[in-house]
């Protein structure tokens, strides 16, 4: 590995590590991307080599690729069977064909099985035994016209996973590269959660005073959006009930909410309607509400007193809707006893099987440090970045299921 590629080779996680993916580049304007493309997938530990449709050439320098990868770019199939190197059925052949970003004229040429480039070659050389991957780019009457979504549902049905496009400004633009890279670790994860359903809250609930002023607090929902697209690298089916304002997420099944009335009535529809195995309360949830909201906006220029009342533990009704389901809380407190001691009244009253308890700083924060708290056990953790966090909590909760 090249020297410039090691210093930033699984920089971010590990969870492309031993994972050999084939980026496959046509002639879409779009391949200016590939360059930042390929350098993330190796900052998640990925070997990436480029294969690119002479139309790709003139678009992106092979070099520009070849800087990007750190290994020699395919731009023509010669002696060296290079599509059978990369594609062919043999123990060394890529783990998955990333065709990015993918023009309307190689669509339709994949799925009629024409091989005239180095690009379509390789992806026909990997079927069926790699499993392949397409981000189209294109203009949106090219991405609207029949043929093109027939040919696009024909590799649906064989198995071929798209990924996006974006439509904006009249143009099916390609996904964007934070989408194509939690797809491709969808896709390549080891599936430990697989047949397993898991309700996952994230983010800071608001309670309105007025139609446009809220309490609410400091919770940015990374951390119940990095567990709930943990258990989808892994293969359960997540459903992520988000706050309105929380960090973006990829779950594919997502229900946006603002109020706790709101989020409970969303919970208890879900349990109600289907099994879950696990659920995870990561909301920061507000305690109270106003006792009345305004109808309309509150003058400014008066003083107003505002009474609150309490609002209902979401947590408590979990375990009443399905008693079997595998309940891991929150807590947060200012200081590590007081967290240990509500923890453990948590595990009481709303019988967690887990409570994951921080102290305040880590709200809003990329960091974390916690403790796991169980009924008859403590594990206390390092400060560590929430993704990994996520995974550590899920190997937690795998032991235990």
């Amino acid at each position: 590995m090249l020297n410039h590629v090691k210093r930033i080779y699984a920089k971010k996680s590990r969870k492309l590590v031993g994972k050999k993916i084939v980026l496959a580049i046509p002639g879409s304007i779009a391949a200016v991307e590939c360059v930042k493309l390929a350098r993330e997938l190796i900052r998640h530990g990925a070997e990436v080599h480029a294969v690119m449709t002479p139309s790709a050439t003139k678009i992106i320098h092979p070099y520009a690729m070849e800087f990007a990868t750190g290994n020699p770019v395919i731009t023509e199939i010669t002696g060296f069977i290079e599509h059978v190197e990369l594609a062919g059925e043999h123990e060394n052949k890529a783990d998955l064909i990333l065709v990015c970003p993918a023009t309307a004229n190689t669509i339709s040429k994949i799925a009629c099985g024409i091989d005239d480039t180095p690009v379509t070659t390789v992806v026909t050389t990997a079927f069926p035994h790699i499993p392949i991957m397409i981000a189209p780019a294109m203009h949106e009457s090219m991405y609207k016209h029949p043929i093109v979504r027939e040919n696009i549902e024909k590799l649906k049905k064989l198995g071929v996973e798209f990924i996006g496009p974006r439509i904006e400004e009249g143009k099916a633009k390609v996904a964007s590269i934070d989408e194509i890279v939690y797809r491709v670790i969808r896709k390549l994860h080891p599936k430990t959660l697989k047949g397993k359903r898991v309700l996952v809250t994230a983010g800071a609930t608001r309670e309105y005073i007025d139609p446009i002023r809220f309490i609410t607090n400091a919770s940015s929902g990374k951390m119940g959006v990095a567990l709930a697209e943990e258990a989808e690298f892994r293969g359960a089916e997540v459903t992520l009930i988000k706050t309105k304002g929380s960090v973006n997420s990829f779950v594919e099944n997502q229900i946006q909410v603002e109020t706790v009335e709101e989020m409970l009535a969303a919970i208890e529809k879900e349990l109600t309607e289907k099994k879950y195995d696990v659920v995870i309360m990561a909301a920061a949830v507000s305690d109270f509400k106003p006792k009345i909201k305004a109808e309309d906006k509150i003058k400014s220029n008066k003083s107003i007193t505002i009474e609150l009342v309490p609002n209902p533990k979401i947590i408590d009704r979990i375990k009443e809707l399905q008693p079997d389901v595998f309940l891991v809380g929150f807590k947060a407190e200012t200081t590590m006893e007081k967290l240990i001691q509500e923890a453990k009244k948590q595990i009481e009253r709303a019988k967690s099987d887990i409570v994951i308890g921080n102290t305040l700083e880590a709200f809003g924060s990329d960091e974390s440090k916690v403790i796991i708290i169980g009924r008859n056990f403590e594990k206390e953790l390092p400060k560590m970045n929430k993704r990994e966090l996520a995974e550590r909590i899920w190997d937690e909760i795998e032991k235990r299921l």
